[in-house]
């Protein structure tokens, strides 16, 4: 199952097992248990820390469990973890076997104070870029805590599973039973849903830092070039976000990042993270800003509020929201999210697997979007609402090649329709007739380009009327002090390296602002 590569890498982890660990399978007669035994002797194999059991009863199957032999922490795939989920597997074998989390102290703390049972299962698919970390963090949570346990599940392989419990979409997560979150998730953000005096007072000691000489509001591209800009600058730096990558955790394949010819974005995220955390750079994950209240005069401090009710306070702001996919905005779109209304292919497409989907618009992601998944859907018909599609030549040149897409101009979507509980039809408009039609199918994946995040920032800086934050030539808004980079700004050209290399101008112009003011001034 592992080729020679594979396993020499992994022996070299296994070393690092603190604790004698056992793999119980629960396997059936089909071809995927088979590959499954495969993998789990090919594991057992490679240490004396690791033995075979046998079959925890109850289990799916074919699944099998990572179980620590003198404890009851443990954790549970029932799919078979290569390609995104390998690094899932090598974790939770290392976390299983007594090998710290990449956990704060204070976090970990909070972890193992919860009480059980906490029965958490993920749906996911192995090529879903998002799913890992969901994984991951539940994975190392159940190793901090034997009262929490935790299933991953891959969709693809339990496609009866998936069908009854109307999952369209993934990473989908379960707690004892019953619907608990969807999406990319890390710990502190699956914390705050089940412990929220623990997030409260986190919130309360976030309130409590000194102020910032910058705060970087975004982990993006951009934020954390401006970090590593001003960190350089020996100022004292911060940097808070959702999640560390931004976008960036979402986009597949990376081709045009010079001097990187090809990468995928959670590795390129990894690496942003990686850089930052070189530098003495304060940074805090899990946080949605919702209010920016400028400072009342130059010099003075700015304040961000966010959602956790926690607020911090700097002489400077970086403003790298970053963007977000644009809705439809048609009726029966919100109804249906996520129970047939998709934005990710490469996430959710196994899941349409011989079913009929539609992908709405004709650039580059759309037509990327309808090549992947025609190797899956049994039929895709993209909608492009202008009468031409704005792809790369050679992208267009693919499409038109596969035999189960058909292409539709001057379509303007008009509404998703359904059943109550997952999508039936799309019904749109040709515009040059104004004819109405109707498609039968079962998905529909939107990718008409990005709408910025910048609705929290209506009160504070000019925005644009597409909603993007005006910046000038130094990246310097309407506000002095406060500035913007990236995907949320009125900057032209929504590509990753152009919002590192405006984030950097922006760490530049918010170290040259605070220089000439005349108590930094007088300070330095």
């Amino acid at each position: 199952m592992l080729d020679t590569t594979l396993k020499d890498q992994l022996r070299g982890y296994l070393a690092h097992l603190r604790h004698d660990i056992v793999l119980e399978p629960s396997l059936d007669d089909s071809a995927k248990a088979q590959e499954m035994r495969a993998l789990i002797d090919d594991i057992a194999g490679l240490s004396d820390r690791i033995a075979i059991g046998t079959a925890a009863e109850g289990a799916r199957r074919p699944s099998f469990r990572i179980r620590r032999q003198a404890g009851t922490e443990a954790v549970t795939f029932a799919a078979i973890p290569m390609g995104h989920e390998f690094t899932s597997l090598v974790l939770a074998l290392l976390q299983i076997g007594g090998h710290p989390p990449k956990i704060d102290a204070e976090t970990a703390a909070q972890i193992g104070k919860l009480t059980g049972p906490l029965r958490f299962e993920t749906y996911m698919s192995l090529s879903c870029q998002n799913c890992p970390d969901v994984v991951q963090a539940l994975n190392a949570m159940a190793a901090l805590n034997p009262g929490i346990e935790h299933t991953a599940i891959d969709g693809a392989l339990f496609q009866e599973e998936v069908a009854e419990r109307n999952i369209m979409t993934v990473p989908q997560i379960y707690l004892n039973g019953a619907p608990f979150a969807s999406g990319r998730m890390d710990v502190d953000a699956i914390l705050s849903r089940i412990d929220t005096e623990g997030a409260s007072r986190k919130a309360e000691r976030l309130s409590e830092k000194a102020p910032f000489e910058v705060l970087i509001v975004g982990a993006g591209p951009a934020g954390a070039a401006a970090a590593v800009y001003d960190a350089r600058k020996g100022i004292r730096t911060g940097i808070v976000g959702e999640r560390f990558g931004g976008q960036v955790l979402d986009t597949m394949a990376i081709e045009n990042y010079i001097s990187v010819p090809e990468t995928e974005g959670p590795k390129l995220a990894a690496a942003l993270e990686a850089h930052v955390r070189g530098y003495d750079v304060d940074i805090t994950t899990g946080q949605r800003a919702t209010a920016l209240i400028p400072a009342a005069e130059p010099g003075g401090l700015h304040e961000i509020r966010f959602e956790s009710g926690a607020s911090l306070r700097s002489r400077s702001v970086i403003l790298a929201p970053g963007a977000r996919w644009r809705a439809m905005n048609v009726p029966g779109e919100d109804a249906y999210r996520n129970k047939g209304v998709a934005y990710c292919p490469h996430c959710d497409g196994p899941l349409f697997k011989g079913k009929r989907v539609a992908v709405i618009g004709g650039g580059n992601s759309g037509v990327e979007a309808a090549i992947d998944l025609a190797g899956l859907a049994s039929e895709v018909t993209l909608l492009e609402f202008a009468d031409v599609l704005r792809a790369d030549s050679v992208l267009q040149d693919k499409l038109f090649s596969l035999p189960n897409v058909r292409v539709i101009m001057n379509a303007q979507t008009t509404e998703v329709e359904g059943d109550g509980t997952r999508v039936t039809a799309l019904a749109y408009r040709d515009r040059p007739t104004g004819a109405s039609h109707r498609i039968a199918l079962e998905g529909i994946f939107v990718q008409i380009g990005l709408v910025p995040n910048t609705e929290w920032l209506q009160d504070s800086v000019v925005l644009s009327e597409r909603g993007e934050i005006v910046v000038d030539t130094h990246n310097a808004t309407s506000v002095p002090g406060i500035f913007a980079a990236g995907d949320a700004t009125t900057t032209p050209f929504k590509q990753i390296i152009v919002a590192t290399g405006e984030g950097a101008k922006a760490g530049l112009s918010a170290f040259d602002y605070l220089i000439r003011l005349p108590s930094v001034a007088a300070a330095a």
